[in-house]
């Protein structure tokens, strides 16, 4: 799909000779934008991150704002760009958070607020994929859990049906921002793996399982290589951001995916990730066997991991500091010096969970 409102992007200037040429590289988090200037060998010359808020409108909902996230991004480019040749700049790039729904209007506006990964409004639609045929759900390589963007997606079919039906496209959170990038749709494998509406053997959209569940395959984008050119910069957003139009930008990945190819992990090693949640991810060479208490995804290139995901992390430790009144330093600080026995112990069940327990709904009142 293209917007046709605005005129062909014009030819990139010729660019000076002083500075180095730069890719302009987009992480689109749960909290925050990142931004940051990296050079063709891998070197970071500039970073900068703008937060934004998710909301809870209600117990185990977590939203967002796609407008906050184009704010953020505007204000992260602009921060890293300061001082530097736009000409310089060839490309733009793009990864963030997995497994959420972005329901966009054939003119690329968000509908609704982003449903995000933490989401665990659909824990009743779960009951769709359990009753699947045991070899369809196997084939899936990932159990069925809230926040991926089918179960979501069976909510907002039951719950906001016409909302649903104004839609164009089902988007994860970077694929948005690339939408309104671009005007073009599309997602990568990486994201695509992390639906629970994938075919990992054909590597496309499982067809036969979206026809079983009911919701349109017209919702979901073209996917695309993680490293393939998804479109090219219009003119608004390029003078938003302060860029020349015309610029591509690639396809980019699912967060995880992209520090697993920023680690340059070889078959077999793992990564762990502490961030809102928290991921152990372990790289494979080839397709998982099912997994009943493991993901499996596809990485940025070829390959494939297993992930072990934990819902609350740093998510938890920032309303442990805000309830208890504390600096980060004296946090962590109180921790390293807690006495008494047994040692205070704190569940950080606040949202449900998915490895191990796969609890969608938070833990009971007092739990602590």
């Amino acid at each position: 799909m293209s917007w046709p409102t605005e005129p062909p992007p014009a030819a990139h200037p010729a660019r000076p000779a002083d500075q180095p040429d730069v890719v302009l590289a987009l992480d689109l988090g749960t909290g925050s934008l990142k931004a940051a200037l990296i050079t063709a060998g891998g070197d970071t010359l500039r970073r900068a991150a703008h937060p934004y808020p998710a909301h809870s409108p209600q117990p185990g909902w977590s939203e967002s704002h796609p407008q906050d996230w184009w704010a953020a991004a505007r204000e992260a480019a602009r921060a890293v760009l300061r001082g530097t040749d736009p000409a310089h700049v060839q490309a733009v790039t793009l990864s963030g958070q997995m497994h959420g729904v972005t329901l966009t209007a054939p003119t690329g506006e968000a509908l609704r607020p982003a449903v995000l990964w933490s989401d665990t409004r659909s824990a009743p639609q779960l009951t769709a994929y359990h009753a699947l045929p045991e070899p369809l759900l196997r084939h899936l390589r990932n159990p069925p859990v809230t926040g991926f963007a089918g179960p979501t997606l069976l909510w907002l079919a039951a719950q906001e049906p016409a909302t649903l039906a104004a839609a164009r496209w089902a988007l994860q959170p970077k694929d948005w921002l690339r939408l309104h990038l671009t005007g073009e749709a599309a997602t990568d494998p990486s994201d695509a793996s992390g639906t629970l509406l994938f075919d990992p053997q054909r590597q496309d959209w499982h067809t036969e399982l979206l026809d079983r569940l009911g919701l349109p395959a017209a919702l979901l984008p073209p996917i695309r290589p993680s490293g393939s050119v998804a479109g090219f910069l219009r003119e608004t957003p390029a003078r938003d951001l302060g860029l020349p139009p015309g610029l591509p930008v690639m396809t980019g990945a699912a967060d995880t995916a992209a520090a697993l190819h920023a680690a340059d992990l070889t078959p077999g090693e793992a990564q762990l990730t502490v961030g809102t949640g928290a991921q152990l991810a372990l790289s494979r060479a080839d397709l998982p066997e099912p997994h009943g208490a493991l993901h499996a995804f596809r990485d940025a290139t070829q390959g494939w991991y297993l992930l072990a995901a934990v819902q609350n992390a740093g998510n938890v430790l920032e309303w442990v500091r805000r309830t208890l009144r504390l600096s980060w330093p004296d946090m962590y600080l109180g921790a390293q010096q807690a006495d008494g026995d047994p040692a205070p112990l704190f569940l950080p069940y606040l949202t449900g969970d998915r490895t191990p327990t796969w609890t969608p709904m938070p833990a009971p009142a007092g739990w602590a």
